[in-house]
C-alpha cells in the first residue's frame, strides 16, 4: 500500500460532477481568482489522482476540503472525492465551515472517506492521527485571542495521539497549519510529536509564495511534507510505501 497526501483542494461544486463532461462543471467559488494555475484545478486533481493512486492505496487530505458553509452545500464536493480510487482520510481545515457536527459529517461520507477529530484511523500497525492545528505562538499572525484556539488544538492532537499510541508501531500525523511559527521555532506541537515518537508529519495551508515559509524536509527527527495542492502541482504526493 502506498500512502499519498494532497491538501487544500478547495472544492465548491454547485451540481454533480461528470468527468466525461468537464465543460458542464459549475462552481460557487472558482479558484482561478487566486492564479491561473488554479484554472480547472479540480480536473487536474481528478486526472492526476487516477494516474497516481490505486484502489488499495491511502490518500491523506489535511484540510480545506470545501468552501461550503453548510454540510448539505458540501455534498457535491464529497461525491466528487467519492469517485476517486483509494481510501481517503481527512481532517478539517480553517475554511471547512461545513464541518460542524462530526456525527452528521460521518453519516453522509462516501464509503471511501474517513475523518479524524479527537481520534485516529488505524490500518494494521499504522495510525493516522491529527488535528487542524492553528497559528503557533511567535507567528506573525498570532494574536492574544489565538491562544485559546491553539491550546484546544493541542488537546485534540494529544487525544488523537494518545488513543493510538499503545496499539501501533507507526504514526503519521496530519495537521492543517504548519506546526511551528515562520521562524520554525520548536512548538508544543513538535514536543507532542516527539513525545509520541511521530516520524512523519503532513501539513498544508501554505499557498503560492507562502510555500517559501515551509519547514525543512527533516527537523527534530521528523520528516515533514507540505502537501498544499498547488505546491505539489495538483498531484497526490507519495509519503511512504508499506510492505
Amino acid at each position: 500500500m502506498k500512502i499519498y497526501a494532497i491538501g487544500d483542494v478547495h472544492l465548491s461544486f454547485s451540481r454533480p460532477v461528470d468527468p466525461q463532461h468537464w465543460e458542464n462543471v459549475e462552481q460557487n467559488k472558482p479558484m482561478d481568482v487566486f492564479g491561473e494555475e488554479w484554472r480547472e484545478h479540480y480536473r487536474k486533481i481528478y486526472e492526476n489522482w487516477l494516474k497516481t493512486v490505486s484502489a488499495g492505496d491511502l490518500v491523506l487530505l489535511p484540510g480545506d476540503i470545501s468552501w461550503a458553509l453548510k454540510l448539505n452545500e458540501a455534498r457535491f464536493d464529497l461525491e466528487y472525492l467519492g469517485m476517486l480510487p483509494g481510501q481517503i482520510v481527512c481532517l478539517a481545515g480553517n475554511h471547512d465551515y461545513w464541518w460542524q457536527s462530526l456525527a452528521k459529517v460521518r453519516a453522509v461520507l462516501p464509503q471511501n472517506i474517513k475523518v479524524i477529530q479527537n481520534d485516529h484511523v488505524q490500518i494494521g500497525n499504522l495510525a493516522i492521527c491529527g488535528s487542524r492545528g492553528w497559528w503557533c505562538p511567535g507567528s506573525e499572525c498570532f494574536k492574544e485571542d489565538d491562544l485559546k484556539i491553539y491550546r484546544r488544538e493541542l488537546i485534540r492532537m494529544e487525544n488523537s495521539l494518545r488513543g493510538a499510541a499503545d496499539s501501533v508501531t507507526e504514526i503519521i500525523v496530519m495537521i492543517h497549519f504548519m506546526p511551528t511559527s515562520e521562524r520554525h521555532e520548536k512548538s508544543e506541537f513538535i514536543e507532542l510529536f516527539n513525545k509520541y515518537n511521530v516520524r512523519t508529519v503532513v501539513y498544508s495551508h501554505l499557498h503560492g509564495a507562502a510555500a517559501r515559509l515551509r519547514l525543512p524536509d527533516q527537523a527534530w527527527g521528523i520528516n515533514f511534507h507540505l502537501a498544499s495542492a498547488d505546491f505539489i502541482k495538483f498531484t497526490p504526493a507519495l509519503i511512504m510505501e508499506l510492505n
